[in-house]
């Protein structure tokens, strides 16, 4: 039987290979439409995913999609995992995800990122980055797209515990759209900067939406109990398996 380690190190060895010879050869993509680069990027997200599934023997299930409102929203997820930030642009697609500026300067993959359409805002950057991030989701809206978020800011490892960032506040109080929490248990099974990968099923579960109009610490109360709760019972039926 192969051990975790050696499966967690093919599954390594291949998604570092694959992205060089996917990003490599896929570069001329970046001038065409954006269109062509959402294919590409999802293409390189599915062999990942498929990768994982076949040396780690990972997959994932999501629960909750009838709790997904009509018309744009605003998707606020836990972070757990490097897991999330493969996945969810296949899981949650026409969604622009807001993420470091320093990311999209990665050659290829960052340009790539910028090229879909994501919302790269400055950390540490104080009004300007709140102003810059707001510019870029209300364009997002008007787009017909979907706005994801970790609240948190980062991820954070399982049973640990950090403040919710103020740009999903400042999001839902001035786009004045719903907003989804989304919980997970990633985690358990590819912890915060851990090498190993664990055999399973990651859950994640979209939860009912908050509608706009309440004060800025109800919502802020509301959004973490309903994902610490959710995210909490998912860990929880994780470990007992």
């Amino acid at each position: 039987m192969i051990s975790l380690g050696i499966r967690s190190f093919l599954f390594n060895v291949g998604w570092y290979a694959g992205t060089v010879i996917i990003a490599i050869v896929g570069s001329p993509i970046l001038l065409l439409p954006r269109r062509f680069v959402v294919a590409w990027s999802l293409f390189w997200i599915d062999f990942c995913l498929w990768w994982l599934k076949i040396t780690c023997r990972l997959t994932h299930r999501v629960g909750g999609h009838e709790n997904m409102p009509a018309g744009p929203v605003i998707l606020a997820c836990k972070h757990q995992s490097s897991w999330e930030t493969l996945a969810f642009s296949r899981l949650f697609p026409r969604s622009a995800t807001v993420l470091k500026r320093e990311l999209i300067l990665i050659p290829v993959v960052g340009w790539a990122m910028a090229r879909v359409g994501n919302i790269a805002v400055e950390r540490g950057d104080g009004a300007k980055a709140l102003r810059g991030l707001m510019k870029q989701a209300k364009a997002t809206l008007a787009d017909g797209r979907n706005i994801l978020i970790f609240p948190e800011g980062t991820r954070v490892a399982v049973g640990a515990e950090k403040p919710y960032q103020i740009g999903t506040a400042a999001l839902y109080r001035q786009l004045g759209v719903p907003v989804v929490p989304v919980a997970l248990n990633s985690g358990v099974f590819w912890g915060r900067r851990k090498f190993i990968k664990w055999p399973g099923v990651i859950d994640v579960e979209i939860l009912p939406a908050i509608p706009p109009g309440l004060d800025r610490e109800t919502f802020m109360a509301t959004l973490r109990e309903r994902i610490e709760g959710a995210t909490n019972r998912l860990v929880a039926a994780a470990e007992q398996k």
